[in-house]
């Protein structure tokens, strides 16, 4: 074999090899968020529960107006929002 093309063999399995890395990278950071707004969504369910009875419209309220509210103090406006 040629040292091209021993060269090229080795530059593929590092790319191959990053590849790989960014994309487990990539989805245990997909796994996280997932499981961060599963524990977010059953704690919201037990304030519910024990302060509101079960009612999930009070705390549905508060967070679209806390959603709002995080999205409009950094910048002042709400453009965020039309990239919906």
């Amino acid at each position: 074999m040629s040292n091209a093309h021993e060269n090229f063999l080795c530059y593929n399995e590092i790319m191959t090899s990053r590849k790989l890395l960014r994309l487990l990278r990539s989805f245990s950071i997909a796994i996280s968020i997932i499981l961060i707004w599963r524990g977010t969504w059953y704690l919201l369910d037990l304030v519910d529960q024990h302060f509101f009875g079960g009612n999930h419209i009070f705390t549905a309220i508060g967070g679209i107006i806390v959603g709002i509210l995080i999205l409009y103090f950094p910048d002042h406006d709400l453009k965020e929002l039309s990239k919906l």
